[in-house]
């Protein structure tokens, strides 16, 4: 049985890693697996003195997908007051 990511031989007895997809690796290939095959989101940034993670950059997210405050609390009073006209009309 070969690793499913260097090809190399999987030796009897030593550590290998079953990942939930299926394959087999050795345990110095299943970083090289996961950040190939799975491809998972992160962040990147750094750290301050107080422990605190800072995002360089949000991933996946653009100008047109962030909401400002006044717009989702505009949509939410016109749909408050659709409802109330609603329900006073039956």
């Amino acid at each position: 049985m070969n690793c499913g990511v260097c090809g190399n031989s999987l030796f009897v007895g030593r550590a290998v890693f079953r990942c939930s997809c299926g394959v087999l690796t050795h345990a110095h290939c299943w970083e090289k697996h996961v950040l190939e095959a799975h491809q998972p989101s992160c962040v990147i940034g750094s750290i301050t003195l107080q422990d605190e993670f800072l995002p360089n950059e949000m991933p996946n997210e653009t100008p047109e997908d962030q909401v400002s405050e006044d717009q989702v609390s505009e949509d939410q009073v016109s749909e408050d007051t659709e409802i109330t006209e609603l329900s006073q009309e039956v």
